[in-house]
């Protein structure tokens, strides 16, 4: 197999390199009237990670990912699943054994949510009944309730039908899983929910994952390695996203990360060892006034709103909002360092899955923490 060149990539699943690796060598795509859309592209998609592509609207990324299952055929070069090249395979038999997902889930509306997650095992020689039996354990794992297997697609709200879209992407067990855009049609609060749900799939399944995005902030959450593309469809940087983050190799590649390349940096660490305190908690009312911060709580100890120091508050009006909470087993320090600075008081409130407060950390300490782990990465 031709070498390429690439950075390494940090792991978020444990399982190492076990899926099939997707190779593009020299790979170009013009168009009749001249267009390059993509220009000499060498890339390595390691087997059992997620890479991401991604880059402005007219890059080439969408059609660097669909020449691999052949609805774009290149016009140079040849893309490998691992040692053999998709230029000879059936183009059916390729595309059936290749989970795609794309913006709008591409689901067939006459059809029940079952048969569409059953489709491709159908198509491939099994049987309907076990077909659909295993379409019903797939909704589990991609979080839907199994009762909605008897319902058609526009009984499904636009989150519910995404998360069909990669059930029966999955359906077959494909080594290979490719994502156009495939969260960007819904919601902020229903894309973080897909997202997170796609990263834990992952860690189960550990399937090679290349998904495109114009999104650089999805991109470094989801990425074991970003692949940058620019305007004429060539590769402006691969890079895990750490490196990607610290180590622009270009003024495009600055520029398309932004300004707050720290902050995004900060999505890539855990807030898991951040140190955290116990807070003065009371509950309502607190009808003395006390000299420092207190958060009050209700009887299940889940966070109701800040008092503060000299104030005495008898009900929920009388409190100053917390605004957002954090998850220290789940979240990040970015999510940490939001919530501390959206806090009156600039006390970070950290809590567990059952919303009850387990601590919290100040806005200094949070700094103090971030700049330790800096020092430390850098030593």
């Amino acid at each position: 197999m031709p070498s390429t060149k690439n950075t390494p990539v940090r792991a978020k699943n444990s399982s190492g390199e076990s899926g099939e690796a997707v190779y593009f060598q020299g790979i170009q795509k013009t168009y009749p009237d001249g267009t390059v859309a993509v220009e000499n592209l060498d890339l390595k998609c390691p087997g059992g990670l997620i890479t991401v592509f991604v880059g402005p609207s007219g890059c080439g990324k969408t059609t660097s990912l669909r020449m691999i299952n052949r609805m774009v055929k290149p016009t140079g070069g040849k893309i490998w699943l691992g040692d053999n090249d998709v230029s000879h395979w059936d183009e059916t038999q390729l595309r059936l054994n290749m989970g795609y997902v794309i913006q709008s889930g591409g689901l067939f509306p006459h059809r029940t949510i079952v048969d569409n997650i059953a489709t491709v095992p159908v198509l491939l020689g099994e049987k309907r009944k076990n077909a659909r039996k295993a379409a019903l354990q797939l909704m589990k794992r991609v979080g839907l309730e199994p009762h909605l297997g008897s319902r058609y697609p526009y009984q499904l709200s636009g989150g519910q039908q995404q998360r069909v879209g990669v059930a029966r992407a999955l359906a077959a067990d494909p080594p290979v899983l490719l994502m156009d855009e495939p969260f960007s049609a819904v919601d902020p609060l229903v894309r973080g929910e897909l997202q997170l749900e796609l990263l834990r799939l992952q860690e189960e399944l550990a399937k090679t994952i290349i998904f495109v995005t114009h999104d650089i902030d999805e991109a470094v959450l989801l990425g074991d390695q970003i692949a940058v593309f620019e305007p004429g469809g060539r590769l402006a940087q691969v890079a895990a996203p750490e490196v990607l983050l610290s180590q622009p190799e270009s003024e495009y590649v600055r520029n398309f990360i932004g300004a707050d390349s720290g902050v995004k940096w900060l999505s890539l660490i855990s807030a898991s060892s951040l140190p955290l305190r116990k807070p003065a908690t009371t509950s309502l009312p607190a009808d003395t006034a006390s000299d420092q911060w207190r958060l009050a709580i209700d009887d299940n100890e889940r966070p109701l709103g800040w008092i503060k120091p000299g104030v005495t508050a008898t009900e929920a009006t009388d409190l100053l909002p917390h605004r957002q909470t954090f998850h220290q087993d789940t979240d990040t320090m970015r999510v940490a360092l939001n919530a501390a600075l959206l806090s009156p008081c600039a006390q970070a409130i950290a809590t567990n899955h059952d919303g009850q407060v387990v601590g919290i950390i100040s806005h200094d300490d949070l700094t103090r923490a971030i700049r330790d782990i800096q020092e430390s990465a850098n030593a």
